[in-house]
């Protein structure tokens, strides 16, 4: 269910992209109400906001925003790519600044696994997430609007989880069984 409140906006989006005729403005616009409401639910539901949301909800009014000001379709087209390598400079900053990296903080509490471990795959998500920029980036400038919109929603989401499945064989080896709750080395 969580997964699916996370892609509420893009999934308005492309629902509203495809039963308006393909009219992006009009899609753009139920993406930033929808951005709304999702931070507006999480916040009433649990009186705080997660990081993510505020940051595609910053994305999507800034470049949405743009596009319906302007009449530009091209300002919500970057926004996967922007807010990709936004993830991507922060996966990689914090290979060098805190204690831990941020795939490791984000699942420490799931899995136990060797220092040098999470840094290779903090580092495979950063690239991931810079190749998946640019990959949105081939599409928008190589394909029709129609096109992206399908790419948006199911080519990002599939690359996704073919990225999570290869990630998952890899990790497979080094888990260990964490049963006193301590340190992950």
């Amino acid at each position: 269910m969580k997964l699916l409140f996370d892609f509420f906006p893009v999934l308005l989006f492309f629902v509203a992209f495809k039963l308006t005729g393909n009219d992006i403005y009009i899609a753009t616009a139920v993406a930033i109400a929808a951005g709304i409401a999702q931070s507006a639910i999480f916040w009433f539901r649990h009186r705080r906001l997660e990081k993510m949301h505020v940051i595609t909800l910053v994305l999507l009014v800034v470049f949405g925003g743009a596009t319906l000001l302007l009449q530009d379709e091209l300002y919500i087209k970057w926004k996967p790519t922007v807010l990709n390598w936004l993830f991507g400079l922060v996966f990689i900053a914090s290979q060098f600044i805190g204690e831990r990296p941020v795939v490791q903080r984000l699942m420490n509490h799931a899995i136990t696994l060797p220092r040098q471990v999470w840094y290779r795959l903090n580092l495979a998500w950063s690239a991931f997430f810079i190749a998946t920029g640019f990959i949105n980036l081939y599409v928008v400038y190589n394909f029709d609007t129609d096109t992206w919109v399908n790419f948006k929603l199911f080519g990002i989401i599939g690359l996704t989880i073919v990225f999570i499945i290869a990630q998952s064989f890899y990790i497979s080896r080094y888990i260990t069984h964490d049963t006193d709750g301590g340190d992950n080395n």
